[in-house]
């Protein structure tokens, strides 16, 4: 596999009830075009290469921890990122 320095986000697909990713793909078209030929219900979410969901929306102001448990581990671990989604039933975005 060959790296695209220019790559500094990807797409990641999590279908609905699913603990991990579905897919991961470099622009939202090509996510869309998967989810629309298998009738996909889920979420999709951007995601900065090489930086943690939690660090990058703390830095842009898309996140402002204001409770205790926002600099715990677990918290930080499970952030899904605050960024941009989109959402989608049956293949179609909603």
């Amino acid at each position: 596999m060959t790296e695209d320095p220019a790559q500094t986000a990807v797409w990641v697909f999590n279908g609905n009830g699913g603990k991990f990713p579905a897919g991961v793909f470099s622009d939202i078209d090509k996510l869309e075009a998967w989810v629309k030929k298998y009738g996909l219900s889920g979420m999709a979410t951007l995601y900065h290469v090489d930086e943690g969901a939690y660090d990058w929306s703390v830095e842009n102001g898309f996140f402002k921890p204001h409770k205790p448990h926002h600099a715990e581990p677990e918290f930080i671990g499970r952030f899904a990122g605050g960024e941009e989604h989109y959402h989608y039933e049956n293949g179609e975005r909603h």
